[in-house]
């Protein structure tokens, strides 16, 4: 006979626990915890904190005069003759040492310190933009492994009430109350059961390869735990350009504007010449004076049609295609949003109506088979069926589930989301 709902649900309970307690032995690992050790670990975040250092640190230096030039030698002094090699019978012979000094317009060093300034401005946008990209592809890992887990613990449950099914198939045909062929049907939904359930843990194993690529191995084992917040997102309304521009991939690209700007600004300032000065005392034979020199250096800037000015174009001519790809950036993240909020809420939807109506009326049409099974008006392999196909739909949800859960987690995760971003402790 066929074993009622309740008692081999609670049955199939009660051996669920037993068989997953291992398991469940570990801390659970939430989502959030996810994203915080993930960006913990996170060594390319670390490089780019770097380069922002090392961008400042260039910008202070790049401010200051150069070093100045400490300058020797001996002027003039004979090859041949009586006084070959003298450094004092020639009164043309003269020990020199001097200073020379650059002396960059203050223009142009303000604008070289404020070109290093933007490169950290954009290095610090790529690293936002890497936050970002961190906490995204955490979560989708997360969001895999979790669902996993949740198909598992469906089939896993409904492993156990078939298997109580199979021990009634049993009972009713040794007692001649049931056919062998109800055994068989029962003793193949086992079997078609349990060769998903190995699918499935194919898909939590790969799932759980990629966390760990965020987490490290000892993480990723750790059972998934807490509903994520799928259902709403703060993009959920209409998509602004305002709100887009914060998108990190946006500001990168800002910033690079106006380090382009900067050094179309530098080339504009190249145009005018540095003066170098330069001082010397040279000492000559006691019987002659010292001298001193005083001296100034202009480059001369004879073609600057054919050098400085192409110099200033070429600067130019970045600024215009970092512009260009700042807008067709804007317009592909706009379609891709947009794409992501359609796709993300009509899983929305689609959810409800399986909830509301698929999930119940498979249910219902399940519960009636197995009733007329029951009273003798069919066979249980109608009633095993009508089961597997409740099962199915169930799992269509989660897959659904899953899907705008991805969903969600690409919209959500745009841009960082500071709260979570405080580094954890290593987990290798």
């Amino acid at each position: 006979m066929f074993i009622p709902f309740p008692i081999y649900r609670t049955a199939a309970a009660a051996l669920m626990v037993v068989t997953a307690s291992a398991s469940w032995a570990a801390d659970p690992l939430t989502l959030i915890e996810a994203q915080r050790i993930a960006v913990g670990r996170s060594q390319q975040l670390v490089a780019q904190g770097a380069l922002t250092t090392a961008a400042r640190e260039q910008a202070v230096a790049a401010g200051q005069l150069p070093d100045p030039v400490l300058k020797f030698g001996i002027d003039n002094l004979p090859a041949n003759g009586p006084d070959r090699l003298s450094l004092t019978r020639d009164f043309m012979t003269m020990r020199r040492i001097g200073v020379m000094q650059e002396i960059p317009r203050a223009e142009k060093r303000q604008l070289r310190a404020e070109k290093f300034e933007r490169d950290a401005e954009r290095v610090q946008a790529q690293r936002q933009l890497t936050l970002a990209n961190v906490q995204r592809d955490t979560a989708l890992a997360w969001l895999d492994r979790y669902y996993a887990q949740a198909q598992r613990e469906l089939l896993q449950q409904q492993i156990e009430e078939t298997r109580l099914q199979v021990q009634a198939a049993d009972s009713g045909f040794r007692t001649g109350r049931g056919s062998q062929a109800d055994v068989f049907a029962a003793r193949a939904a086992v079997i078609t059961l349990q060769d998903r359930l190995s699918q499935i843990d194919r898909q939590s194993r790969s799932a759980s390869l990629m966390l760990a690529r965020w987490v490290g191995a000892a993480a990723a084992e750790r059972p998934t735990s807490g509903s994520p917040p799928w259902q709403s997102t703060p993009l959920q309304g209409d998509v602004s350009s305002e709100h887009l521009k914060r998108h990190p991939d946006l500001l990168a690209i800002s910033a690079e504007i106006d380090a382009a700007e900067t050094e179309a600004r530098l080339a504009q300032a190249n145009t005018k010449s540095d003066w170098t000065v330069e001082a010397a005392y040279q000492q000559r034979g006691s019987a002659f004076s010292n001298m001193l020199s005083i001296g100034v250096s202009i480059p001369l800037q004879w073609d600057q049609k054919n050098r400085q000015n192409r110099e200033l174009g070429a600067k130019l001519a970045m600024v215009d295609e970092a512009k260009a790809r700042y807008e067709d950036m804007l317009r592909k993240n706009e379609a891709e949003v947009s794409s992501l909020l359609n796709e993300w809420q009509t899983g929305k939807d689609r959810l409800v109506r399986y909830r509301d109506e698929l999930i119940p009326t498979a249910r219902q049409r399940s519960e009636a088979t197995l009733t007329a099974y029951r009273t003798g008006k069919s066979d249980l392999a109608a009633g095993l069926l009508a089961r597997r196909d409740e099962i199915d739909v169930r799992m269509q949800a989660l897959t659904l589930e899953m899907e705008t859960a991805r969903s969600w987690a690409q919209i959500n995760f745009l841009i960082p989301d500071y709260q979570i971003s405080a580094p954890a402790k290593d987990q290798k």
